[in-house]
């Protein structure tokens, strides 16, 4: 299996996603790993109707995608995974999912997180998560669309991560 792509963004299935990035990576498989998504058949048709008909469009939860590549199911596939949390992207790794580099594209504002960068609001567990990722080695690079720069944020991971630790927090 190719992993083209991993990438958080908490709107999943989206405009910067169907315009942005499924016109500008060759893929043939949208694994979106929710499981809020898994029981919402609403929301599953919506995201159908807005992929291209080339793509497949999978609907997984966490488990179930992480065994599925782990099982090596999309061996022959070309796949950008969709998740929701930077602890989704921490548990496909800890479960044997390999990936070299982790686009964070789209974590918005909402009641205890704060701004980290432009697109990243944060709260603690996401920094704790996307540090584990980062001393594992995979690069953590923030990008809203394929078009834009690519900024290594794992100094601005980092810098949080060890704020928090001198505040007691981790």
């Amino acid at each position: 299996m190719s992993i083209v792509l991993v990438r958080i963004d908490d709107r999943l299935v989206h405009g910067q996603i169907v315009q942005g990035w499924l016109r500008t990576i060759v893929v043939n498989t949208l694994l979106v790993v929710s499981d809020l998504v898994v029981s919402n058949k609403m929301q599953q048709m919506l995201m159908a109707m807005a992929v291209p008909r080339t793509i497949k469009l999978d609907v997984k939860t966490l488990r179930d995608a992480t065994k599925a590549i782990v099982s090596r199911q999309y061996d022959k596939d070309k796949v950008m995974v969709l998740l929701v949390h930077p602890s989704d992207a921490l548990y496909m790794i800890e479960n044997g999912v390999d990936f070299k580099s982790l686009n964070v594209g789209g974590m918005h504002f909402i009641k205890g997180k704060r701004q980290l960068l432009y697109n990243i609001c944060v709260n603690d567990e996401d920094i704790k998560s996307l540090y584990k990722i980062y001393v594992r080695g995979v690069e953590i690079e923030g990008r809203v669309l394929p078009g834009d720069e690519r900024a290594n944020i794992a100094y601005v991971i980092e810098k949080e991560y060890l704020a928090m630790c001198r505040a007691g927090k981790n």
